[in-house]
């Protein structure tokens, strides 16, 4: 994602997610509401090259590190533009079902099943009051962790790796449930590309083993160096 910032290509049609999110909501998320949170995100960073310089996951990771003139910014827009990223990536026609695999596994180890995970997942983003998103993210252990955030928070800011999400903001339904976000939840289920999700799983599973390894040789180097010293 190097600056300046652009919209993803959706990767499939925007009918494809049909009848279950429709196309013209598609439109308006994809082409209207994503490209306002890069639009608003670039306009932010333009007098800041040194920000700029730097990779957007890691300003969301460490937001206190980000000009306070441009921090509200970086967290409503650049939140918005990885959260939305992720979300068109783990949709997809004919999908739906279950995971498989590992990620399975992993997930009937932490909720008892995945109609339990399901179930609580729903019912954190029935819980998102106002707009948000809920959350399946990895932790710093490799643990599964479900959460919920208000706006375009993202759960990055968190030390978290999100590996799935759902909008419940309601310019991602309105058009088709209008205020029934219980039933857009329901439809969405059908559109969840567990294959997608798992390929998050496996590559935060790595990313999380090799930042205990260079944790663990950091403590070994500083023991050595007192030893030394």
């Amino acid at each position: 994602m190097p600056y300046p910032y652009k919209v993803p290509d959706l990767p499939y049609p925007y009918e494809a997610l049909e009848p279950h999110i429709d196309t013209a909501t598609m439109h308006f998320h994809h082409d209207k509401h994503h490209l306002a949170y890069v639009t608003n995100l670039n306009n932010a960073l333009a007098n800041y090259p040194d920000q700029q310089a730097r990779p957007l996951l890691e300003l969301l990771a460490d937001l206190n590190s980000v000009p306070e003139a441009i921090r509200t910014a970086v967290r409503n827009h650049g939140g918005g533009h990885v959260n939305h990223t992720l979300f068109w990536e783990i949709m997809g026609p004919n999908a739906g079902g279950e995971p498989s695999g590992a990620l399975a596994d992993a997930i009937a180890a932490k909720f008892g099943s995945f109609e339990s995970f399901k179930d609580q997942f729903t019912k954190a983003a029935m819980g998102v009051f106002g707009s948000g998103w809920a959350w399946l993210s990895l932790d710093a252990n490799g643990e599964l962790v479900l959460s919920t955030t208000p706006n375009q928070d993202t759960p990055i800011s968190a030390g978290l790796i999100p590996l799935m999400g759902v909008d419940v903001w309601e310019h991602s339904y309105y058009l088709k449930y209008q205020n029934l976000r219980g039933e857009y939840l329901k439809a969405w289920w059908n559109v969840v590309n567990w294959d997608a999700v798992a390929v998050n799983y496996t590559a935060a599973r790595v990313a999380v083993g090799l930042a205990n390894v260079v944790d663990r040789l950091a403590a070994a180097w500083e023991r050595l160096v007192a030893k030394l010293a």
